[in-house]
């Protein structure tokens, strides 16, 4: 990965933050949008066009870690979609691509290991991201809100936990987590796994 800069999703900066202290992004310079903004487009937008900005001044290969159309929706224009915005910031001398997955965790754990987890049932997916920026990422919910999102996930939540975060978490910080899933009225599991998926996505992304 040297030479090169990443822009990415507030949410994944545990999983990124990891890779760098482990070598695999070491030289990157990784700027960071704040976490849960699908939720609001119009800073997104901002946001995303400002680190890009700001990382084409680091490095001239980019690589934006963001979801495909369910990180950003723009309801007046279906075409203004997260490689619309990307777009705009590319120019002769610049490579700018995007990560190839659909959501955050989609970055950890394929559509096929995910059914298979499922298996059959709807759950609801978290990264270690949307436990420590929850207030962020569930910016506005109330519990009417919550109520009507969480308990039809039969299947409960699961946590893509490539950090072993869980076991750290639920320690340090067991009534936080234990208040999270009270407030879902789902059970929190957790699903350990490795980064290799992840470093494979980014890897994808570098050309020669």
């Amino acid at each position: 990965m040297q030479g090169y800069a990443i822009v990415a999703c507030g949410t994944m900066r545990p999983e990124l933050e990891r890779l760098k202290e482990e070598g695999f992004l070491k030289t990157a310079k990784i700027f960071y949008t704040t976490p849960g903004l699908h939720q609001e487009p119009p800073e997104l937008a901002r946001q995303l066009d400002l680190q890009l900005s700001r990382a084409k001044k680091s490095s001239r290969k980019i690589i934006v870690v963001y979801g495909g159309k369910f990180c950003y929706i723009n309801i007046n224009d279906p075409y203004d979609n997260i490689d619309a915005l990307i777009s705009r910031q590319q120019e002769e001398g610049y490579t700018i691509s995007r990560i190839q997955a659909e959501r955050c965790f989609d970055m950890l754990a394929s559509s096929e290991e995910r059914e298979k987890l499922a298996a059959g049932s709807k759950v609801w997916w978290l990264t270690p991201g949307w436990i420590l920026y929850r207030h962020q990422v569930f910016k506005g919910w109330d519990k009417a809100q919550a109520n009507e999102n969480f308990p039809k996930h039969d299947g409960g939540a699961i946590l893509l936990d490539g950090l072993d975060f869980f076991n750290r978490y639920s320690l340090e910080h067991t009534e936080e987590l234990l208040d999270f899933s009270d407030w879902m009225a789902l059970p929190i599991q957790p699903y350990n796994l490795s980064l290799e998926r992840l470093r494979t996505l980014l890897a994808a992304q570098i050309k020669e």
